[in-house]
């Protein structure tokens, strides 16, 4: 099987350490650098998690570049409630590795980089706000045309947000990102929205077997996700539908582009996000019936193998 060139942009909460350490198992898979952006956490924090991860994988090899601190108009959202300050459930960790392992190179700049190295090879997996994207971007407009596909964890598709009224966490982070790269990136997307990933959750039984395997990696992501499940089960006793089961978010981007038949069926229109509404700013919005009128067209990802997804995540910690 040909190797996946991967090039992931991350901001390291707990789930995309999760999605970060499927991916880093998958014998067919090659990550040729991990950009980081603010979201979760501060854009060191996040740069400091992506270290933790690959340490506890004994993958320090692979490049790691800090990107965007802040959104494109200078906000700063963070999710501490679900993530802990630090993005990794605050865990005490006297052995993180030291943040001048970081490439010196920035984020955006290794982005357009490393696509005009692999030319239409590299899948991109976005599972944060979109900023490191709109930036390379607007400093490349053929940026677009260099990348094989993109994989985005974000958005909504039932209006349902889980920071706004309407807006999902990534995209309520950065709007006009969002509104930048939906609009201006005409390579194969595929998306994995807030609902899509909640209504494909898994049993909190198969996450309590998942954590409990007797390895290094399963000690580490038990100790970083016990805040989250915390935050989780009490959102469950405010009868939150979402807690209904466990939900990795940023993990069913990542699978979905390191295997072909994960997804098993997926809307096919034009999406835009709205950058003006009082209630739904940040919010993507599906033209099912045409009237945007746009040549590009996203594959938004409804239904899923979790089968698939149970033995990635089996096989990440073992």
């Amino acid at each position: 099987m040909d190797k996946k060139l991967l090039l992931v942009d991350v901001d390291c909460g707990v789930d995309d350490a999760q999605a970060l350490m499927v991916a880093l198992v998958a014998p067919h898979v090659e990550i040729l650098g991990i950009t980081c952006c603010h979201g979760n956490s501060t854009i060191e924090n996040v740069c400091r998690n992506v270290l933790r991860v690959l340490k506890t994988c004994h993958r320090l090899q692979i490049p790691v570049y800090k990107g965007a601190a802040r959104s494109l108009l200078g906000n700063s959202l963070h999710a501490s409630g679900y993530h802990g300050v630090d993005g990794l459930g605050d865990v005490p960790d006297s052995t993180s590795p030291d943040l001048d392992l970081l490439q010196k190179e920035h984020a955006v700049l290794a982005m357009i980089r490393i696509v005009n190295e692999y030319p239409r090879q590299v899948s991109l997996v976005v599972t944060g706000p979109l900023t490191n994207l709109a930036l390379a971007v607007n400093m490349d407009p053929t940026f677009p045309q260099k990348i094989k596909n993109l994989f985005i964890m974000g958005g909504n598709m039932e209006s349902r947000g889980n920071t706004t009224v309407c807006g999902e966490f990534n995209f309520a982070c950065d709007p006009e990102a969002a509104y930048i790269v939906l609009n201006g990136f005409d390579c194969p997307t595929h998306i994995a929205t807030w609902e899509f990933t909640c209504s494909n959750a898994l049993s909190w039984e198969f996450y309590h077997e998942w954590i409990s395997q007797k390895t290094e990696k399963a000690e580490f992501m038990r100790k970083i996700s016990a805040h989250s499940e915390k935050f989780t089960k009490t959102s469950a006793e405010e009868k939150a539908d979402w807690t209904k089961g466990f939900v990795s978010c940023d993990s069913y981007a990542m699978t979905a582009a390191i295997d072909d038949k994960f997804v098993t069926d997926a809307i096919t229109c034009a999406v835009g996000v709205e950058l003006s509404g009082t209630l739904t700013r940040g919010m993507m919005v599906l033209d099912t019936l045409g009237m945007l009128q746009r040549k590009h067209k996203v594959f938004v990802m409804t239904k899923c193998d979790t089968e698939k997804l149970k033995i990635l995540f089996m096989e990440a910690l073992q």
